[in-house]
């Protein structure tokens, strides 16, 4: 769950884990060079999500970071026994820029899979899936305080550089289950001209009104990059206003981190496309961070390699192994 966690208190949105976008994933579906996966995990418990929330994919076409394509995901109530419904529609357009849920029916009532193995729902031309998977983020939990805290108050800002690698060896998410909801289509129906930047949004009605709680796009950006008083606002704001409002921080957070100058800060931000906080995908070329993202990327020893100025050793842990080759991709989850 590379956004498990946001700022330094650590906690996940408006304190509801339900709220909390975890990894958002885009590949090409294995074997069919046609067809799109796009991935968007929520919910580290795995349990219901969120019944007053909208779960969503934009998706921006043409470059101008507004959605020309728009996934939206509801959910029912949860039944007294758990059992939970949900509902996908896609929107186009102008209609895409809507932040509620609009557009053409492609799942209604869908039964939500809390079992042990995937409720794969078939719509057309679209695959689709929701519910309890395996998490297929690897990260070394331990090994990352070891590195950012010393002192017991978690301070992303200064790295603790040495001769001992902070990494412990030990991958703290080998059981751990994620919320995922997933869908597969013809590439030809996200029209990429030629490449896709996706992000993911989550919002929930709050007195009547749709209030933006969490988004994600680069792996790990909001983790490391904000601050408890920043993390509300950067997690309502839009991609097109990245640049100009967040610029600023991510060059002063670079300067602590690895030490860069301004001019530095700037251009390897430029040079890794971390803002607008969008993940960049072009289905002609093969998937692999930054081009879309797959389960086998170590995205954490990506992100703090960037932040230390390539100063950190690598983390040394591998991808899982329980990922799939067929939807819904993310491996069966683990029942206790």
């Amino acid at each position: 769950m590379s956004n498990h966690f946001t700022g330094l208190s650590l906690g996940p949105p408006m304190g509801d884990q339900r709220l909390d976008l975890c990894d958002l994933y885009a590949f090409t579906a294995p074997g069919d060079p046609d067809r799109t996966v796009l991935i968007l995990n929520a919910n580290p418990n795995a349990d219901a999500l969120h019944p007053d929330a909208i779960y969503r994919m934009n998706v921006d076409t043409d470059g101008d970071l507004l959605t020309d394509v728009a996934f939206s995901w509801v959910f029912g109530t949860p039944g007294p026994d758990g059992a939970q419904t949900y509902s996908v529609t896609m929107a186009t357009g102008e209609q895409a820029r809507d932040p509620e849920a609009a557009g053409t029916p492609i799942v209604t009532d869908a039964a939500v899979s809390f079992g042990p193995r995937a409720n794969v729902v078939e719509s057309g031309a679209y695959t689709v899936a929701a519910g309890s998977r395996s998490d297929a983020f690897f990260f070394d939990f331990d090994g990352i305080k070891n590195l950012f805290d010393t002192s017991g108050n978690r301070n992303f800002t200064a790295p603790h550089l040495g001769g001992k690698s902070p990494w412990t060896g030990v991958d703290s998410n080998t059981t751990a289950n994620v919320f995922s909801m997933a869908i597969e289509l013809p590439t030809a129906a996200l029209r990429p001209s030629p490449t896709l930047r996706v992000w993911g949004r989550c919002s929930v009605r709050r007195d009547g009104e749709l209030v933006h709680a969490d988004r994600a796009g680069h792996p790990s950006m909001s983790s490391f990059f904000n601050t408890d008083d920043t993390k509300e606002e950067y997690n309502a704001s839009e991609p097109v206003h990245d640049r100009e409002r967040w610029t600023d921080q991510f060059v002063h957070l670079l300067g602590h981190t690895g030490g860069y100058t301004e001019e530095e800060a700037r251009a390897a931000i430029d040079d890794h496309g971390l803002l607008p906080d969008v993940l960049h995908f072009d289905p002609a070329k093969p998937a692999f961070y930054p081009n879309g993202r797959t389960f086998t990327e170590d995205v954490i020893d990506i992100r703090v390699a960037f932040l230390t100025r390539n100063e950190a050793p690598p983390t040394g842990l591998s991808p899982h192994t329980d990922t799939l080759d067929r939807f819904p991709y993310l491996g069966d989850p683990h029942m206790s």
